[in-house]
């Protein structure tokens, strides 16, 4: 499904990523190193916001730049640091999303209350975003990640903050998803 050839990455006198090759298949897949290994750098180049100095990315056997809009599409990316709209409560914010990765309107709504209950923000899907923990602003940004049922799940330390209860309620999510998704998570 995915390729990555041979990807490296320069920041002046800096090399984040040399010549990082791997495929990918439905499953999850773990990064783990410590600070500054690159994994970050990996995600942004995986999900476009930053091109990487040399190599590729793929995805069923065509660069990504030439099918970008159908790739975008099926991708759901969660940053490291994400950051909301702290105006909008966790259900107008999911709708937002919704409407911007193209939900057909008739779905959303369902995948909305679906999603609030998943990671267990439904009670409190109304109040404003700012009223939030870090830890309820973490949850809801997995959520967001998932907003469109994307193929592809890209995860930069989600489980950051939560704690244990969440962490296995985030774990047995994952699991339920990998059978038929391609999941990344550092």
């Amino acid at each position: 499904m995915i390729t990555i050839k041979n990807i490296t990455m320069r920041y002046k006198a800096t090399t984040a990523l040399d010549g990082f090759s791997l495929e990918l298949q439905n499953g999850i897949y773990a990064l783990l190193g410590p600070n500054g290994a690159g994994k970050t750098t990996l995600f942004k180049i995986l999900v476009g916001i930053l091109a990487p100095s040399e190599g590729e990315i793929q995805y069923y056997g065509q660069p990504i730049g030439r099918c970008e809009k159908e790739y975008l599409r099926k991708l759901g990316y969660l940053p490291q640091l994400p950051t909301f709209y702290s105006n909008f409560t966790a259900r107008e914010f999911l709708g937002y999303m919704a409407s911007l990765k193209e939900v057909p309107t008739q779905i959303a709504q369902s995948r909305i209350d679906n999603l609030l209950e998943q990671v267990n923000l439904k009670v409190v899907a109304n109040r404003k975003i700012r009223t939030f923990s870090g830890a309820m602003k973490q949850r809801l940004g997995i959520a967001q990640a998932l907003i469109n049922d994307p193929e592809i799940i890209v995860l930069d330390e989600p489980t950051a903050g939560l704690d244990p209860k969440e962490r296995i309620r985030f774990r047995n999510m994952m699991m339920q998803l990998s059978k038929n998704k391609t999941i990344l998570i550092s």
